[in-house]
């Protein structure tokens, strides 16, 4: 599938989402796990975008959701920082989605700084977390 920037900036706006997770896990040093993932998601019957995203950004998975919904995403710290912020940065969002990018970015870096290994910079993400994608 051949998708450009363009296009893609686009069905982001209308289909993606800029998510933080914070779960609890023992095994971290305050307890709690912190997860920035993008995610896009369709009906099964057009998940060959899915795919053609997958291929564009060159990283991610393409899943299950619930029922006859699927899902693009892409977790990996790594992922996050070299592909999906800096083509967002390239190509802005048109809606107020865009709120929630430079937040999601701006807990991305905060963990590249290794915030969210510390008290005061997981308060910070939690924050920033609470802020985001409100239906407003």
């Amino acid at each position: 599938m051949d998708l450009n920037a363009q296009w893609l900036v686009g069905f982001v706006d209308g289909e993606g989402c800029f998510h933080i997770g914070i779960n609890q896990n023992k095994e971290m040093k305050l307890g709690v796990q912190v997860l920035p993932e993008f995610t896009v998601t369709q009906h099964q019957v057009d998940e060959q975008v899915l795919y053609g995203l997958k291929d564009y950004f060159g990283c991610g998975v393409v899943r299950k959701n619930h029922g006859k919904i699927k899902c693009y995403r892409v977790r990996g710290h790594q992922n996050l920082l070299t592909k999906i912020i800096p083509f967002f940065e390239k190509h802005q969002l048109k809606t107020k989605k865009r709120i929630d990018f430079v937040k999601f970015r701006r807990v991305v870096r905060l963990m590249e700084d290794g915030a969210h290994l510390e008290s005061e910079g997981l308060e910070r993400i939690r924050e920033i977390k609470n802020q985001m994608n409100l239906k407003n």
